[in-house]
């Protein structure tokens, strides 16, 4: 039976050790407690046929912790919590309480009189920004995404076809009519799904959704790691969004941000008026790069939280895939550090191997627990074995983001084609290391950000070369082993970079060239799903062989993808150059019809209409030591693909 303990005025608290059991606090302590929301936090339950909320709050080196809010007129001295023990955890039941209730964890410090107010680190529910009260808050949803639920795991296969369609939630569609406000969450989900749908993805991935109160770190200074931004509604509406994307055949990604947290007073920094969270010595607990802290992957009560935060959006949230951030600052202790900034490890190295020992923890779970989803590590060094089992030596992910890809790429690109022939190398280069992970191959938020441009913008040469410069970026893309992931408005080549604070330039598909290029992605994507060569062996190299590598002077690049089926090749012939190769030769398996899948100098695109008729006989010639080829026309800045008829 809970202890009745009198309090300052009428106010009752229950001290309620039910809720969490000795096992709770064992796991907890020992860093293997994976569903720690079931337990911390403000949770409503009744007692004795009362309503009212339990609390929770690991706050080891408090002297005095108590729960304040506008129940209590947020007077620290109404309804304080009591220890747990020694685990550091106090714990309370208060009653009276209902759905909605804000409130904040008063937090009386034993070093040097330290008193703070803090939002609950296991909060479901916060307060707009800036306001930073937490909220009481079921999280009863009916789902309708059984099927999906049921057939995911194929859609998240290595095999199959993977296209990512990658949104920031508050600038994808503003609403004019209301001084261009941002979308809420039942806002934007059918718009959403059926554009998505429209443009033939397969998954959705979200810039971070987990609240944060500066807008403009996009969502990656997260504070509430278990709640849904409250711009854009309650956590039932972020679940619509999530179960109408699922009806509509598309799956979720969310971005999770477990290598480092913003300093802001209500949040996780200086919990309890010590380093708790974060590592006391700056060398190892603060971030030079975006002026946050950096977790301490050591303690074991912090691993707990942030296990248990992944797998509350797969639990809750029936979210299909976290794409962890900034992978590469978790891993070496002198990430963006001068020489006497940084600690060595135990060894005298660089590696941070509590940040390791987390990595493969964190997807040993998430693969025990939902084994049909997938993680995807942004790493943008060459860490050896990112997506490789654990108990081959790797850190577990299911891909990683080809980084070196996308910079040689867009450099590549970026060069007058006069000058192309003289970095081809860059074009290959990434075929010496393409299978050494399951890649995606990204255009992300990050490429038209901060001065650099909009995709549109980088290309060079005249508006004709530009947009058929994008088309060929875009056909090339689809073409080179790996998934896919494009920031939204790709679809659209706007000639401005994306801007946080305001909506897409929709108005653009208006234009002929812009709405060519929405059509040529669509076709892509329809092209890549419908195409097994073109993503069966997306992480293999039994699917990928050149035919000509080497053609520098013609700025040319011609390859086979393969599947499955050794008789549906599909070939890919690439142009870099505004001049078109009439006649070129090119090496094929088979003497056959080839027909013309795929050209993305169409007219439907903007293009000027060169290409092959539809298609061409392969000759008993010999080429590129293969015993047929084609005669082909490529047309200017532009890339064609063929499959032979079976």
């Amino acid at each position: 039976m809970a202890e009745r303990t009198p309090v300052a005025g009428d106010a009752q608290v229950y001290h309620d050790a039910s809720l969490i059991t000795p096992d709770d606090l064992h796991l907890f302590n020992e860093g293997t407690h994976y569903r720690l929301a079931d337990k911390l936090g403000g949770h409503l339950y009744p007692r004795a046929g009362a309503a009212g909320a339990g609390f929770a709050v690991w706050a080891p080196n408090a002297e005095a912790v108590s729960v304040v809010g506008d129940f209590n007129l947020w007077r620290p001295d109404r309804h304080p919590l009591e220890p747990r023990g020694s685990s550091g955890i106090w714990e309370g039941w208060i009653p009276g309480l209902g759905e909605g209730t804000l409130y904040k964890y008063h937090i009386r410090s034993r070093h040097a009189g330290y008193q703070i107010e803090k939002a609950d680190p296991f909060g479901m529910y916060h307060e707009q920004p800036p306001r930073t009260a937490s909220r009481l808050w079921k999280l009863d949803y009916e789902w309708r995404d059984q099927e999906w639920m049921r057939r995911r795991g194929a859609v998240n296969a290595h095999a199959a076809p993977i296209a990512i369609y990658e949104v920031h939630l508050g600038s994808w569609a503003r609403v004019p009519e209301q001084d261009h406000r941002p979308p809420t969450y039942r806002e934007l989900a059918p718009r959403l799904a059926a554009h998505a749908r429209k443009l033939g993805f397969t998954h959705v991935e979200f810039l971070p959704v987990m609240e944060h109160p500066f807008y403009g770190s996009w969502g990656y200074q997260t504070t509430g790691y278990f709640a849904p931004t409250s711009r854009y509604g309650s956590p039932q509406d972020f679940m619509y969004l999530v179960d109408l994307l699922h009806q509509h055949g598309l799956g979720v990604i969310l971005d999770f941000v477990p290598s480092h947290f913003p300093t802001d007073a209500h949040g996780l920094s200086y919990f309890d008026g010590t380093h708790l969270f974060e590592h006391s010595d700056p060398r190892q607990g603060f971030h030079p790069d975006w002026n946050t802290f950096i977790f301490n992957y050591d303690r074991h009560e912090v691993r707990s939280f942030l296990l248990s935060s992944a797998l509350f959006w797969l639990d809750r949230y029936h979210a299909d895939g976290l794409r962890v951030d900034a992978v590469a600052s978790m891993l070496y202790r002198d990430y963006s550090r001068a020489e006497g900034e940084w600690i060595p490890n135990e060894f005298g190295g660089r590696e941070n191997l509590g940040a390791i020992s987390f990595l493969r923890q964190m997807n040993e779970i998430v693969y025990r627990e939902h084994p049909d989803v997938q993680t995807y590590a942004e790493e943008s060094t060459a860490w050896p074995s990112v997506s490789r089992p654990t108990y081959l030596g790797g850190l577990g992910f299911g891909f990683k983001w080809d980084m070196g890809w996308m910079h040689d790429t867009l450099a590549y690109i970026a060069h007058d084609p006069v000058h192309r022939r003289f970095h081809h190398n860059q074009l290959t280069f990434r075929m010496l290391y393409a299978f050494t992970e399951n890649y995606v191959l990204p255009l992300s938020h990050d490429e038209v950000v901060h001065g650099k441009g909009s995709l549109l913008g980088k290309m060079p040469g005249d508006d004709w070369q530009k947009f058929a410069n994008l088309r060929l970026l875009l056909a090339y893309m689809y073409c080179q082993p790996g998934k896919k992931l494009l920031f939204m408005g790709a679809e659209m080549g706007p000639w401005d970079e994306w801007r946080h604070d305001a909506s897409l330039p929709w108005h653009l598909l208006q234009y002929g060239r812009h709405r060519g290029i929405e059509q040529l992605l669509g076709d892509l994507n329809r092209l890549y799903a419908g195409e097994p060569a073109l993503h069966q062996f997306d992480s293999e190299g039994a699917g990928f062989s050149w035919v000509d590598a080497n053609d520098a002077d013609n700025s040319v690049l011609s390859l086979l993808r393969l599947g499955r089926d050794p008789r549906a090749p599909v070939l890919a012939v690439c142009n870099f150059t505004p001049v078109p190769r009439l006649g070129y030769r090119v090496g094929v398996p088979a003497g056959s019809w080839w027909r013309e899948l795929f050209n993305s100098d169409a007219k439907e695109y903007g293009g000027g209409g060169i290409g092959n008729s539809g298609g061409i006989n392969a000759e008993a010639v010999a080429q590129h030591g293969r015993p047929y080829s084609l005669l082909i026309t490529v047309p200017p800045l532009a890339a064609v693909f063929f499959k032979p008829a079976v």
